[in-house]
């Protein structure tokens, strides 16, 4: 460990967007029956593995008396909980890896998710060719955000701003299918026809199962997303939001496996059921780790302030700020404002009068006081402040960052954001 960077809050800000990124390739090795993307996540496994070493031995060494140790045991929780996520994603792999099988209605249905898997090629002469992902602003362009890039045999996956794309490279993005389109537009791609479901409309009980666990999928994605948040902002609310959510993944879990058992009983192969049950059994743990980092918000447990910090080292934000009187957003729906696509946010949750609504629909009409917990690039933060009727400024004193109404000078309330992926 001697020779071995022992900036805790670096391994932990690392391991968390390791873990995350672990969790999207294996969904996509899944979507593109990609062994290669497969295997990619078990090599992933193995830097996490080191992360996680160090990480407790680093936590070991710091706690010098009762109090310390106490703070760093919140750490050590949410590190266990990281481990956890990735150890699912390295089981949701395993489904490709291992060839156990899964039906053709799920891989279909998988483009129906909240956010979807997509690749493309870089084409010489095309909008990518020869320039930095940093000058696409992919994000704000088009919702979608590149996950892995593969040139040759290679594969990158600590994607930075400045890697200059070259014609053969192949990207792997995750985001709102919506913003497909474009994406392929600006890859000089051609048409793309997402995977089509047998049409003998046979498998009743199955197609059941797997629109309960596309919406699995989602809703362990809100619960980790919201787990960090109600980190971030110490809010007791999301944490029993997140509490709420891995109930429902429990219950889902189990209506899942009896329509899966029901489906096979009719006259159907049963090799694909495995692959159904073997990635129910990972969403809902998932879910469980994510209710694992809100227990110490809920236990109103002492929280080391490295978790915010290490949480605040990455490339997107995490924003809870209002809906101003006014505004574009009051009054529109989610939809109509397309912020997934311009500037780029996910909103996992809308706070209405104390109650919230998590990973809202787009016929969800925003209304001025409400207030929204988004994620998003660093770069479209002042644009989402805009469109929600607030201007971003940072205090020449201090450097934070403040948000006044547009209308008005003067600073009314500082922008509750802290950088998470």
């Amino acid at each position: 460990m001697d020779d071995k960077p022992r900036n805790l809050k670096t391994m932990l800000s690392e391991a968390k967007d390791t873990s995350e990124l672990m969790v999207d390739l294996a969904y996509a090795a899944l979507y593109f029956g990609d062994p290669d993307m497969a295997e990619e996540v078990r090599e992933l496994e193995g830097r996490m593995n080191d992360l996680v070493h160090d990480m407790r031995a680093v936590c070991i060494l710091g706690a010098r008396n009762p109090r310390e140790a106490e703070a760093m045991a919140s750490v050590l929780q949410v590190v266990g909980a990281i481990e956890r996520i990735a150890g699912d994603a390295v089981d949701i792999a395993r489904i490709v890896t291992h060839r156990l099988g899964i039906p053709r209605e799920l891989v279909a249905d998988l483009s129906d998710a909240e956010e979807v898997s997509h690749r493309v090629l870089v084409r010489e002469g095309s909008h990518m060719a020869h320039r930095p992902l940093s000058a696409l602003e992919l994000p704000v362009a088009t919702g979608m955000r590149v996950m892995a890039i593969r040139r040759d045999r290679d594969w990158i996956t600590d994607v930075e701003g400045d890697h200059i794309l070259v014609p053969g490279d192949v990207l792997f993005l995750e985001g709102p299918s919506a913003g497909i389109v474009r994406l392929r537009e600006l890859a000089a791609a051609p048409l793309w026809e997402p995977p089509q479901p047998p049409e003998d409309g046979t498998l009743s009980d199955l197609d059941r199962a797997v629109d309960v666990l596309v919406e699995m999928k989602n809703i362990s994605e809100v619960a980790v997303g919201l787990a960090y948040s109600a980190l971030v902002f110490r809010d007791l609310g999301l944490a029993a939001e997140v509490r709420h959510l891995e109930d429902r993944l429990d219950e889902m879990k189990d209506r899942l496996e009896l329509w899966v058992l029901r489906a096979g009983a009719d006259d159907l192969d049963p090799s694909p059921l495995r692959g159904l049950l073997h990635l129910s059994q990972a969403a809902e743990d998932i879910g469980d780790a994510a209710q694992q980092m809100v227990w110490l918000i809920e236990q109103h447990e002492a929280l080391h302030p490295i978790l915010s910090i290490a949480l605040g080292e990455s490339d997107e934000v995490a924003v809870k700020l209002p809906v101003g009187e006014g505004s574009r957003a009051a009054g529109a729906t989610l939809a109509q404002l397309s912020l997934s696509i311009e500037p780029g946010f996910s909103v996992l949750a809308v706070e209405r009068g104390g109650r919230y609504f998590y990973r809202p629909r787009g016929s969800v009409q925003l209304r001025a006081g409400d207030q929204i917990i988004a994620t998003g690039p660093d770069e479209g933060r002042a644009r989402l402040a805009e469109i929600l009727g607030w201007q971003l400024r940072a205090d020449p004193d201090t450097g934070e960052i403040e948000l006044s109404p547009l209308d008005h000078p003067a600073a009314m309330r500082e922008w509750d954001v802290s950088r998470v992926s």
